[in-house]
């Protein structure tokens, strides 16, 4: 239940920080340049501290980068609200089961 609403507040905070970045940004402006506004340095430390190789920075952050500024926070609340909603649902249909006949129940 708790993380479930941990999920919840993470996925809100992620989807109204895209939401105003999408508003507030300039139209199109893509990650990398996002990051780069933020701090000069910050895109080359990416690049240049992979932990696996070229290929991380290749198939993983170099893409991401070419991509507006909202989406990566979008999709990350959006995976938050699933798993918020995953874990809030999991123990639905393990309730209290009503006698025959008690109220509540149609015959």
């Amino acid at each position: 239940m708790i993380w479930s609403r941990t999920f919840a507040v993470i996925a809100a905070a992620l989807l109204v920080g895209a939401v105003a970045l999408a508003m507030l940004a300039p139209p199109g402006l893509p990650l990398g340049e996002a990051l780069f506004r933020l701090d000069h340095r910050l895109p080359m430390a990416l690049r240049g501290s992979s932990p696996v190789g070229g290929w991380v920075w290749q198939a993983l952050l170099r893409p991401l980068m070419v991509r507006p500024a909202w989406f990566v926070p979008a999709a990350l609340g959006m995976v938050a609200a699933g798993v918020s909603v995953t874990l809030g649902t999991s123990g639905t249909g393990r309730g209290k089961r009503r006698r025959p006949g008690s109220p509540g129940r149609w015959l």
